[in-house]
């Protein structure tokens, strides 16, 4: 099996550059404070093979958020997946998946350069599948992840999230199809999203 992730790159790069050209104009705030909006979010691509079965995937999740205290942030996230899985011999199977939820974070040393917080969401997710038939499903999930960021700049920071703790309840459309309960506790690198976060 061989998954590839790809986040944003290009926009991190773009941090980096922006960096340089303010390098010589004083920051008077390296972090966050209250009354503070960031918007940040993710991209990836995921490419997976299992002998001849090959799975392909894009997914892309904004986030926007505001901090209520100097620790604390409240914010929205929307969501949105797109999966097909080839099998030889069978029709394709594709996958949708529209989220929307809310999130709120508790910074650890908000007005640093570097800092660590913890994030708490909340989201619903509507899928379906499409193969010989087509089948949706509606589910919750809560999800607990530590993470970390570093600005760049005065408006840029880098944002690396690493999920530990999720449950999520699935409810499918098909009659007769009992409800599926997960609850996930662990750190694998398809639990690691990278991201950029813009400070107005």
């Amino acid at each position: 099996m061989k998954k590839i992730l790809f986040s944003t790159m290009a926009l991190m790069a773009f941090g980096f550059m922006n960096a340089q050209e303010n390098a010589n104009v004083p920051i008077t705030n390296n972090g966050f404070k209250q009354g503070d909006v960031f918007m940040t979010g993710s991209i990836g691509i995921g490419s997976e093979s299992t002998g001849d079965n090959k799975t392909n995937s894009f997914n892309v999740k904004p986030k926007a958020a505001y901090f209520l205290t100097e620790n604390i942030a409240v914010g929205a996230a929307l969501g949105f997946m797109s999966g097909k899985t080839e099998v030889p011999l069978a029709p394709d199977v594709k996958t949708t998946e529209f989220s929307v939820g809310v999130f709120g974070r508790y910074y650890f040393t908000p007005g640093s350069t570097f800092s660590v917080f913890g994030e708490l969401g909340v989201d619903y997710i509507h899928s379906k599948q499409e193969a010989l038939t087509e089948d949706t499903s509606n589910a919750f999930r809560i999800g607990l992840a530590p993470g970390v960021n570093y600005f760049v700049s005065q408006h840029f920071a880098l944002e690396a999230t690493f999920g530990v703790l999720s449950y999520r309840t699935n409810n499918p459309s098909t009659d007769g199809v009992d409800n599926t309960d997960n609850f996930n506790l662990g750190l694998n690198f398809t639990d690691i999203n990278l991201g950029l976060i813009y400070r107005f």
